[in-house]
């Protein structure tokens, strides 16, 4: 461990913030990292557990101890090895992963785990800055090809593993540009885009190919796939959104999360407003905006609404109230039900819990939404008698989750077997489907998740793929 006593002579200190005011004037990530000597004090709060929680808390099996320990020994080059051995994208999960890592730490039992996340991305962002990630070019090619559908977080992971491994990846993207998600679901206010750019460019040099503006099962079918690829990677993720079933949820002024946030991140990118917004232009300017769904995705629709300039913001959620602390007891290690407060929240949102939507108020257009306070009684909800109360809206987005992958399409025409919630059947060892040529992972075998499960999925997959390929495989799990 670092310093044997350094849980006991430092409390923990995490990165900040910028101030309000100011954030919202633009999308450029506001968090303030850690100075080199507080990270190195942080560092050195790591017990070294003789049974590593953190371990097992982190989906990708991140080494923790080890790389606390080498940066309070300030040697940030052999901490930047140790975790790209188990994480392909310190930097994507350095930002937007909710870090079940920390939830799992020991010193959580007293509320003061140590800064993983903030340590993971300053060991990363250094190693750029340093110069130290290069591309890694494999020493021979295996002869065999791959193709992977969908370049979120699942989709690169495997893409660059395989490509390590000696094949030639090609990556199939249905938007414009590579990332999935993470380039259009997630704000820049997050994550800035130039951190998959050079990502991408990353793994251009170490010979995977990217065709975007390209979906499968439209622009190219799966049987030509089938044809010209050794083997097809499903990554293509969850993006069957839920929709909103009442009466009234068809008016133009109830709009989907996701594309409300893929027409900022456009425009943030310096698209013209037409290639934006094809169906016309989606802001939250000088409206009263209501947000159904009290998830990431919802809190990222409060952010932007902000910046864009809302009238008012209501977040709801149909849940009960969280505790604001977990019951360690019952809870530790594991990913505790607890209230979340996110950066988003604090620059200014009222927040609605127990609340289910009865109809949507309009003629051509939203003017309000009708709710009831609900109560959960035996797990079964129930409408509270007389609590019906009716907001004023202008603006509706539906972030309410997802069901699955969409099936028209790509999964149509690979016909593979689902599972029972829709998803595409295939276990977590070989990650094969029910066709032996098709393999799945991420959000679209496993249903919508974490950026992190993503990444692991994306590695596992990979290691399945070569194997298959191979007879043996020399990748990682």
């Amino acid at each position: 461990m670092g310093k044997e006593t350094g849980f006991l002579e430092l409390d923990r200190q995490d990165r900040t913030y910028g101030p309000v005011d100011e954030r919202l004037k633009n999308y450029k990530e506001f968090v303030v990292p850690l100075s080199a000597e507080t990270l190195k004090g942080q560092a050195s709060r790591c017990m070294n557990c003789g049974v590593p929680h953190c371990h097992t808390g982190c989906p990708v099996n991140n080494i923790i101890p080890d790389w606390n320990h080498l940066v309070y020994e300030d040697d940030f080059r052999n901490a930047l090895e140790i975790l790209h051995s188990t994480n392909n994208f310190p930097e994507f999960t350095g930002r937007i992963c909710p870090a079940p890592c920390e939830a799992a730490c020991t010193l959580n039992l007293i509320d003061e785990p140590v800064t993983i996340k903030s340590i993971e991305c300053a060991i990363v962002d250094k190693g750029w800055s340093e110069g130290w990630i290069t591309p890694k070019i494999p020493a021979a090619k295996t002869g065999k090809s791959v193709a992977v559908v969908g370049s979120g977080p699942a989709g690169l992971a495997c893409a660059q593993q395989l490509a390590r491994a000696g094949h030639s990846v090609t990556v199939f993207e249905k938007n414009d540009r590579v990332g999935g998600l993470m380039r259009y679901g997630i704000p820049d206010f997050k994550m800035e885009k130039h951190l998959i750019n050079r990502r991408a460019a990353q793994m251009e040099a170490e010979g995977v190919t990217f065709r975007t503006s390209t979906e499968v099962g439209v622009n190219v079918s799966v049987s030509s796939l089938k044809e010209n690829y050794d083997a097809i990677v499903f990554a293509g993720g969850a993006e069957d959104a839920r929709k909103l079933q009442i009466p009234g949820a068809e008016l133009p002024g109830v709009r989907l999360a996701m594309e409300f946030l893929t027409q900022q991140n456009k425009r943030n990118a310096g698209d013209d407003e037409l290639r934006a917004a094809p169906r016309g232009s989606l802001t939250a300017t000088g409206k009263n905006v209501i947000v159904i769904g009290g998830g990431d995705t919802g809190s990222d629709c409060v952010g932007t609404s902000n910046r864009q300039g809302a009238k008012s913001v209501i977040q709801l959620e149909i849940m009960p109230k969280p505790p604001v602390h977990e019951d360690k007891a019952m809870s530790w290690p594991f990913w505790p039900l607890k209230l979340r407060t996110s950066s988003s929240h604090e620059e200014g949102a009222d927040r609605e819990w127990a609340v289910l939507t009865k109809r949507v108020v309009g003629d051509n257009d939203v003017k309000g939404l009708e709710c009831v306070r609900v109560e959960w009684k035996d797990g079964k909800m129930v409408e509270v008698e007389g609590s019906e109360f009716t907001l004023e809206a202008d603006l509706i987005l539906l972030a309410m989750g997802f069901v699955g992958p969409k099936k028209a399409g790509m999964l149509d025409q690979a016909a593979v077997e689902l599972d029972a919630r829709g998803n595409v059947k295939a276990d977590t060892q070989v990650y094969q489907t029910s066709d032996e040529q098709i393999w799945a992972c991420g959000d679209m075998r496993r249903g919508q998740s974490l950026v992190v499960w993503a990444i692991r999925e994306g590695r596992q997959c990979a290691r399945a793929v070569d194997e298959a390929l191979m007879g043996a495989s020399e990748l990682p799990r």
